[in-house]
């Protein structure tokens, strides 16, 4: 069953501009380790960013609270699978709300879909409430 859905779409241009007004200080508070190695070894680091921006306003939707109610940004980090296929983790505030919001019997599958065509960036994330097996 369908848990919660979210989408969001972003200015790549909007994040390449908070980067260079901000720096470092707003990529060490947005996003993870994991994000932030990912985004520098690949030549679009601005794409990059942009996508698991969008991933991250994207999951806290699907989670029902966006980036309140002990959702916060750095609970939720996107990696990717030897495939390349992107990866939903979460953390903290943002991981008990979805334990919260996942049925007894059930565990709670993340789909996650990232795509950029300059100047946009977009992602979509699915939650799905699986039987236990």
């Amino acid at each position: 069953m369908i848990l919660g859905i979210g989408s969001d779409m972003v200015s790549i241009e909007r994040i390449e501009g908070t980067i260079q007004r901000f720096g470092v200080r707003f990529v060490q508070r947005v996003f993870s380790e994991t994000e932030k190695k990912t985004a520098e070894y690949r030549a679009a680091t601005t794409e990059t960013y942009a996508k698991r921006w969008a991933a991250k306003e994207a999951c806290s939707k699907a989670l029902g609270t966006g980036l309140r109610m002990g959702v916060a940004w750095k609970e939720m980090s996107v990696r990717n699978l030897p495939t390349g296929q992107p990866e939903m983790e979460l953390y903290g505030g943002a991981l008990k709300r979805l334990n919260r919001m996942t049925p007894a019997g059930h565990v709670a599958k993340i789909h996650v879909t990232l795509t950029d065509d300059h100047p946009w960036a977009q992602a979509f994330v699915i939650i799905e409430a699986v039987p236990e097996a």
